[in-house]
């Protein structure tokens, strides 16, 4: 029973498993005069980056830093709503995943800010107040804290996709007959629902948390 509920996570479903290819098929459904024309889906996500964009530029420390949040998000965004699909393979649930998103991002602001901002980052380990007998735990915890940034940020996100598709999967299990699949109806479209709206809320989450740490450099 817990062999098929966590095969939907299974990666490798073949010799010639196409499931990671399925990271990027969000870019091959839209027409080409999408990028070439305005309509009321560009115009309309155009609208969407800019109010995030002007949201970011109130902790956004350097200039640029916006295109690269905003394309995390949108990629997120679609892999989490392509997820949803049925048999579309969710890349967001695991952890390989969104810690190689994660990661990368977290060494690059760690050495930029310890190369070129070095007496900055020291002075941030000990938040100002702080009485002299506290200095050295407050550098520990300060170290601490920083070192588990991205697994907080890959996990946070592996997490929440995962434990709505597990929810869904065990009670979809469960449906064995038509009584019982009518009956779960209703629970599967508020499932899909609050699915969706984590979708979203997780990219946006991401998207905020790695420009705040990246303000902190």
């Amino acid at each position: 029973m817990m062999t098929n509920l966590f095969s939907v996570f299974d990666p490798c479903t073949g010799i010639s498993s196409l499931n990671w290819l399925s990271t990027l098929i969000f870019m091959f459904m839209f027409p080409s005069k999408f990028w070439l024309l305005q309509n009321n889906y560009s115009m309309g996500f155009k609208k969407l980056m800019m109010i995030f964009h002007l949201e970011l530029l109130s902790l956004m420390k350097y200039s640029g830093m916006s295109l690269i949040m905003l394309s995390l998000f949108t990629l997120i965004m679609f892999i989490n709503l392509m997820g949803l699909l049925p048999y579309v393979f969710t890349s967001s649930s695991h952890l390989i995943f969104s810690l190689s998103i994660a990661l990368p991002m977290w060494v690059a602001f760690m050495l930029f800010g310890w190369i070129k901002n070095t007496n900055y980052m020291f002075t941030h380990l000990v938040p100002n107040g702080t009485p002299s007998i506290l200095m050295p735990f407050m550098v520990m915890i300060e170290t601490v804290s920083n070192l588990i940034r991205p697994g907080s940020l890959a996990v946070r996100l592996t997490a929440n996709m995962i434990a709505g598709h597990l929810l869904m999967s065990l009670l979809g299990n469960n449906a064995n007959n038509y009584i019982m699949m009518i009956s779960f109806m209703l629970l599967f479209m508020m499932l899909m629902v609050f699915e969706t709206a984590v979708a979203l809320i997780q990219s946006y989450v991401l998207m905020t948390l790695t420009n705040l740490y990246s303000s902190e450099v």
